[in-house]
């Protein structure tokens, strides 16, 4: 058997206006599907026990059912109830919604970890509700789980690929296109899968980047205390 790059290499443009199309669908995704994450953690955490159960219907029925199944109630069942969008809209709205329902119990797991005995000795300090909130619950918090996350919005970015199933040209419907053209799909897969590979490898370094930008390297050790500390709210 012998391997020819040429035919795809040939239609390499093709392949980059399928990458930054993952790159664009992957970013928005994960700014919203974090942000339905912390919202509905808080709910589930600090709001009455009323907003608790529809967030846990949320998770448990994400969690458990398959992405591919996700992205069809989405493209295929929103327009016979009246909700008619496209592709595009289809695949970032399903990876939206999955990416929420795992960053629910990330955020989760953050929020707990920190002790009731620091929220109280944040409002012994007289900080207000907003900077006990943000000092000693939120930035500790996350900055706890960061990794995880991380791990979560590249999982999610890898999972763009799915949306090629409803005819997204993203950097694998790219590929199909290609195979189906040349039929070289060893040469294709490789190229592509490289491509994947650089993109995972690349957002795990943005994101960590920013995560030491945003928590520093204290964080990692102590990050309960760590941020009364660094907020210079706590003495020694």
């Amino acid at each position: 058997m012998e391997l020819h790059f040429g035919p795809v290499l040939a239609q390499f443009p093709a392949l980059v206006a399928g990458m930054v199309l993952t790159i664009e669908l992957s970013f928005v995704a994960i700014f919203l599907g974090g942000l339905v994450g912390l919202l509905a953690a808080l709910a589930r955490n600090m709001a009455p026990r009323a907003l608790g159960w529809p967030v846990d219907a949320y998770v448990e029925i994400i969690r458990n059912t398959p992405f591919l199944v996700q992205l069809y109630i989405v493209f295929f069942g929103l327009p016979t109830i009246g909700f008619r969008i496209n592709a595009v809209e289809a695949g970032l709205l399903a990876m939206t919604v999955n990416l929420g329902a795992y960053a629910t119990e990330i955020f989760r797991a953050g929020i707990e970890s920190v002790h009731r005995s620091q929220i109280e000795a944040g409002a012994a300090l007289a900080l207000t509700r907003l900077q006990v909130f943000r000092y000693v619950i939120l930035k500790p918090a996350v900055a706890r789980v960061w990794p995880s996350l991380v791990s979560q919005f590249i999982l999610i970015m890898l999972a763009s690929s799915i949306c090629s199933f409803i005819s997204v040209e993203e950097l694998s419907g790219a590929a199909n296109t290609i195979q189906s053209e040349s039929y070289r799909s060893l040469e294709v897969y490789f190229i592509a899968g490289l491509m994947y590979l650089a993109l995972a490898l690349a957002l795990k370094g943005l994101l960590f980047g920013l995560g030491n930008w945003l928590f520093g390297r204290r964080q990692k050790a102590a990050p309960g205390k760590a941020a009364l500390f660094a907020a210079g709210r706590v003495g020694s």
